[in-house]
């Protein structure tokens, strides 16, 4: 079954924080790419996603990031079709937030 994939800029990520809106980051990346630089999010890499369902809050708006994008977005699909209703989609990951929003942030 094809799911389209709710996106969010990192732009948009960043009016959400200043907001102050509730909502939770999860980033689907690895422990040691975490280490590197992170947005201070929940850490549930990829591969255990799965078996930690139950860490999330289904009503909450969570906004999913990996590196790039890739992992986040089949990490969102697969949220979507576990049940979750408000994911989106980091586009371009945590690489985009370094290059469009923090420049201070390390690149890796």
């Amino acid at each position: 079954m094809q799911v389209d994939i709710p996106e969010i800029s990192v732009q948009e990520l960043e009016a959400l924080r200043n907001a102050k809106t509730d909502f939770i980051i999860l980033d689907v990346r690895n422990p040691d790419e975490y280490a590197i630089c992170n947005l201070g999010g929940c850490l549930i890499p990829f591969k255990e996603l799965s078996s930690r369902l139950d860490e999330l809050n289904r009503e909450q708006l969570i906004v999913v990031h990996c590196h790039a994008g890739g992992r986040s977005r089949r990490a969102t699909e697969f949220l979507i079709q576990a049940g979750f209703k408000n994911v989106k989609n980091l586009r371009g990951g945590i690489t985009a937030w370094a290059n469009e929003i923090d420049s201070k942030m390390a690149k890796y």
